[in-house]
């Protein structure tokens, strides 16, 4: 999991987006994309003419804009590619500055700073998938489903999700202040970021039950499952535990081989997690290749709005194989596959390759997995959610007495 060169994955989460300037990259980046793009060009290609548009604007704006301080050759460069990547108008298709790209690594790491909050699409509007624990923005009182209309005074109408987190994300002990809707009112929160570090495991034994959180499929989520899971067999097989609750609500999702990866922990070998069907690449069906380790123990998942992506899939995909019942609420709904390719200069690309399909064919884009059991949360306002009072955690008990 170490290469980040031509990696699929699938991420709803995005990361601190800032410039990154070098001195004479102007020129160097003029002929390299003038030139690729004359030689290498397939389809669709533009005359020489119509390119010409493009310098003579970038000339008028160097020549004529009131505010020179703002006409910054590199800024422009990066926003030119910024722009035609956005043309595609899918916001999950996006080109990354050198240090975006790094930012990008370090988040799937576990490492950043900023407030907290994983961000999302909803009907074009910048949505909070989740907020993370013991964050700043779970201590401001942010939840899962909120709508940020306004940040620090900006309106986020038409924002995509990079422009977005962007705006959001900074330096620790910085603020930041935010609009946002719940249930068609709006208010503000002033937030204190701070250096974010998030354990992609976090694994507690109560009433004779294995719980599991997994708060995202990152670069370290497969070690730090390995040890869980080596623990809860550890009380399974000596009968100090009835079941398990692998709870994956606010998971806003990650590699997509992760995914793959712990669902083979309680499918049989041969057994297909997830189909990937793309148009530019051949399909693939990944199948469980591994033994293992709890194939036998009781399990309930749970779900909510903030579930996405690689969660979907191992939800999606247990229960599909009749293996767990799924609790909660329904799921966010992206069903579409990136892949994160590095490019020159350390800057990166992600690009949508592909849709993928749970084993009984469905497509959940946009619509999300329907949980077999639907408990919703209802929390007071300024109270905080517990165990006691978590009524989806409660019924996942109930079912494995």
């Amino acid at each position: 999991m170490k290469n980040f060169k031509s990696k699929f994955v699938n991420v709803i989460f995005f990361l601190a987006f800032s410039i990154f300037l070098f001195g004479g990259g102007y020129k160097f980046g003029q002929y390299h994309a003038l030139s690729s793009f004359q030689n290498t060009s397939s389809v669709n290609k533009v005359s020489i003419n119509n390119f010409d548009l493009f310098w003579e604007v970038w000339g008028q704006l160097e020549k004529k804009y009131v505010d020179k301080k703002k006409v910054d050759a590199q800024k422009m460069y990066y926003g030119a590619i910024k722009g035609m990547v956005a043309s595609l108008e899918d916001p999950y298709t996006f080109f990354l500055t050198p240090d975006e790209n790094k930012q990008t690594k370090d988040d799937l790491q576990g490492k950043f700073e900023g407030i907290g909050a994983q961000l999302g699409l909803k009907d074009n509007r910048i949505t909070v998938i989740a907020p993370l624990k013991q964050s700043p923005a779970e201590k401001a009182g942010i939840r899962a489903g909120d709508f940020i209309n306004q940040v620090d005074g900006n309106k986020t109408n038409g924002w995509t999700l990079p422009q977005a987190v962007s705006k959001i994300r900074g330096p620790k002990g910085t603020k930041v202040k935010l609009t946002l809707e719940r249930n068609g009112k709006e208010f503000s929160v002033v937030i204190t970021r701070d250096q974010i570090i998030v354990a992609s495991v976090e694994l507690s034994f109560e009433k004779n039950v294995a719980l599991l959180k997994l708060n995202q499929f990152g670069e370290n989520t497969n070690a730090e499952w390995d040890k869980a899971v080596s623990q809860i067999k550890t009380k399974w097989d000596s009968k100090e535990i009835k079941g398990m609750v692998l709870d994956l609500r606010d998971n806003p999702g990650g590699f997509l081989e992760s995914s793959v990866y712990l669902a083979s922990e309680f499918l049989p070998q041969g057994n297909l997690v997830v189909k990937q069907e793309s148009t530019v690449n051949p399909s693939r069906d990944y199948l469980v290749d591994r033994e293992g380790n709890l194939l036998d123990i009781p399990l309930v998942v749970l779900i909510n709005k903030g579930s996405a992506s690689a969660s979907e899939i191992l939800a999606g995909s247990l229960r599909d194989h009749k293996k767990a019942k799924l609790v909660g609420e329904k799921s966010f709904g992206k069903g579409s596959v990136q892949e994160a390719i590095d490019l020159n200069q350390g800057a990166g690309l992600h690009v949508t390759v592909a849709k993928w399909v749970l084993p009984n064919g469905d497509w959940i884009n946009s619509k999300g997995i329907e949980p077999d059991i639907a408990v919703e949360n209802k929390i007071p306002e300024g109270n905080t959610l517990t165990n006691d009072t978590d009524a989806q955690l409660q019924k996942a008990f109930e079912l494995l007495k």
